[in-house]
């Protein structure tokens, strides 16, 4: 081994001085000591020298300081750990309303882009028609006039030269031989003496422009609002009776104030909010929201049976404080009910809740409260079933099956509306609240489904109506996002319509001109689209008026190509022409034969009956198409709660979206 090699455990010079290792546990104060003791008051580690300046105050092993120490930071650090995936999915949560937002700004920049071109193409259009109709009106006067110049021209040659012929006649001597010629000159004198001349102008050279565009400055000044509010659904609170005290059959009142993060009250409307009120297996019935406009809404809601309720009131789908809210509903006696004709006044102009889908117009409803009964009054048919058969009319239907429980998973609905069936022996439903519509066979056997929530082309937000085209195309009406979507039929977003024009479509059907017709629930309106968006007609307005509406739902076709629309408040169903012309009204608010509490579903079968889904009173009623009424569907084995969209399959049975028991049933049904 050479010299300056050395074993670990050599002993040679330069190894001799070796350095102790400084204790973990020194004190800081004196140096070479070592700290057993623990001063509690002072929160610092003691050693021998250092116990005459502590010697009064509460002492403990380091060690065991040491160790209540690492605890205590155990469990802080657990603490905050705790909170990571709260701030995870608040960060994920966050992202996606970044995203919603971006998404929502894009659809919006792109429906802006899209109305700007429009109008420019109008301007386009109608300068054309100007710049053609001056050239018309310019060139139909000058013709007149340039013939007129034409005429006097000739007719001032012909003066001059027979006038210089006569003048060089006369300037010559009279002889036998100028006799004809002077003669032929007399009577061509003659003639342009007494020849009528167009001496007057026989057109005059106004041509002017009037353009009124004073008011369509105005107009453009004004056109167009981006629509927001600062609202958060967790500063916003609901109070009133609708929250305390809520009778069978009597609409309950809760007022809904938005609230910035802050705090701060918000002083605009306009924010999406819905509210749902349901028993512990599911939903039972939505109700109506007013926006007052000023940053405060109003849920008013009527539930036909007592029992223990949740009502749930969401702020851009998140709940509010304290929602969802324990409600207990009682039924009233017989003193409650009968109310005074002063009470009656008050309590309809709130009654006929209809299935909510987002913020109102801010326009209330009047109408029959769903629950009240007059004084001496005998009940038609029961709220809850079907009404007894009338035994001269019998129709022997009876259920062939139903699908669905209330979740959101295939086979499950929340808030079930739109029913549609197609010649390819497909039942296809709009389930609302999950934001997707659902396919089955006619057997009732899952097929497909698709949809996803959100706000711009391609995603869905509330669909509330669902038709097949001819084509195989599936229309969906996005109540939500104010327009109608277009999907394959294996739901591939195709294209929209009505972007600008609905306020809230409800109800699709199809023409026999392959036209999709719109039933849009806020507008009262009636708006018929080609299928590549352009728009053929419209009709209706809100009101009681024969040719208005007050949230009208859905709509049908029947073999004539007239439209059949049902008028929820105003409790009838309306038949038009395509041009919008009334071609029958039939029904009015009750429990009796042909009388409707909310009429919301409706079809026609191959004889031309109509098929309506009575949705206050739970039923579905069969008209013949002169709208008499005929009977009722069979329902008392399974009775229905809140029927709305309604459909004949291709094998000929009955269809109908029994939304307050979240599934569809299927019904016999004999043409």
């Amino acid at each position: 081994m050479e010299a300056h090699q050395h074993s670990p455990d050599s002993s040679s010079e330069e190894c001799t001085v070796l350095e102790a290792a400084p204790s973990k546990n020194a004190c800081l104060q004196h140096a070479g000591k070592v700290a057993d003791l623990y001063c509690s008051g002072c929160e610092c580690a003691l050693c021998e020298d250092c116990l005459p300046a502590h010697n009064d105050h509460p002492k403990v092993a380091l060690s065991q300081a040491l160790e209540q120490r690492r605890n205590r930071l155990q469990e802080r650090l657990g603490a905050v750990q705790k909170r990571l995936p709260q701030i995870s999915d608040a960060l994920s949560f966050v992202k996606e309303i970044l995203q919603q937002l971006t998404n929502q700004r894009a659809s919006i920049e792109e429906d802006i882009q899209s109305s700007f071109e429009d109008l420019h193409k109008q301007l386009d259009v109608r300068k054309s028609v100007l710049l053609m109709e001056l050239e018309v009106t310019f060139g139909l006067k000058q013709k007149v006039l340039q013939a007129q110049i034409d005429n006097l021209s000739r007719g001032d040659g012909d003066i001059t030269a027979t006038c210089t012929q006569t003048e060089e006649a006369l300037a010559e001597e009279a002889s036998v031989a100028t006799l004809e010629v002077e003669h032929e000159l007399e009577e061509r004198l003659k003639g342009l003496a007494i020849l009528r001349m167009p001496c007057q102008p026989e057109e005059n050279d106004q041509l002017d422009l009037v353009m009124e565009t004073d008011g369509l400055r105005k107009s453009i000044h004004n056109l167009g609002t981006i629509v927001t509010t600062s609202a958060v659904a967790s500063q916003s609170e609901a109070m009133g009776n609708g929250l305390e005290q809520c009778i069978v059959g009597h609409p309950a009142s809760v007022t809904i104030v938005t609230r910035d993060k802050s705090g701060g009250a918000c002083k605009s409307g306009n924010a999406i909010l819905s509210a749902e009120v349901f028993t512990p297996d599911g939903s039972i019935v939505d109700g109506e929201i007013v926006d007052h406009k000023n940053g405060t809404y109003e849920f008013v809601y009527t539930v036909p049976k007592e029992g223990d309720f949740s009502l749930a009131l969401r702020l851009y789908d998140q709940h509010i404080k304290g929602s969802p809210f324990k409600l207990t509903i009682t039924k009233a006696s017989e003193v409650e009910v009968e109310v005074s004709p002063s009470t009656t006044t008050a309590t309809n102009s709130v009654a006929n809740a209809t299935p909510s889908t987002g913020s109102s117009d801010g326009t209330k409803r009047r109408g029959k409260s769903p629950g009240q009964k007059k004084k001496g009054s005998k009940r038609a048919s029961s709220a809850l079933g079907t009404p007894r058969r009338k035994t001269q009319n019998p129709i022997e239907d009876d259920l062939i099956f139903k699908i669905g429980t209330k979740g959101r998973n295939k086979g499950e609905f929340t808030n079930l509306q739109g029913v549609a069936a197609s010649s390819t022996d497909r039942i296809l439903i709009a389930d609302s609240n999950n934001q997707c519509v659902q396919i089955f066979s006619n057997e009732g056997e899952f097929k497909s489904r698709f949809g996803v929530r959100g706000r711009i082309p391609g995603q869905l937000q509330r669909p509330t109506g669902v038709a097949v085209h001819p084509s195989g195309d599936i229309i969906i009406a996005d109540y939500d996002n104010k327009w109608v979507s277009i999907f394959t039929c294996e739901g591939k977003f195709k294209a929209k319509l009505g972007s600008g024009r609905l306020m809230g479509p409800k109800g699709v059907s199809v023409d026999q001109n392959g036209h999709v017709i719109v039933v849009d629930n806020k507008a009262c309106t009636v708006f018929i689209f080609q299928l590549t968006g352009k728009l053929i007609a419209k009709f209706g307005s809100r009101g009681t008026g024969d040719k208005q509406f007050a949230g009208p739902h859905f709509a049908a076709v029947n073999k004539n190509n007239e439209i059949i629309v049902t008028d929820f408040h105003n409790h009838s169903v309306k038949v038009f022409t395509t041009e919008g012309e009334l071609v029958l009204k039939f029904g009015s608010n009750g429990e009796g034969n042909g009388q409707f509490n909310a009429p919301t579903g409706v079809a026609v079968d191959v004889n031309g009956n109509i098929i309506v889904a009575d949705w206050g009173n739970s039923r579905i009623q069969v008209f013949d198409g002169s709208g008499s009424f005929l009977s009722y569907i069979n329902t008392s084995a399974d009775p229905l709660y809140g029927p709305q969209g309604l459909a004949l399959t291709s094998d000929g049975h009955v269809v109908v979206a029994d939304s307050g028991n979240h599934c569809f049933k299927v019904y016999r049904y004999l043409q």
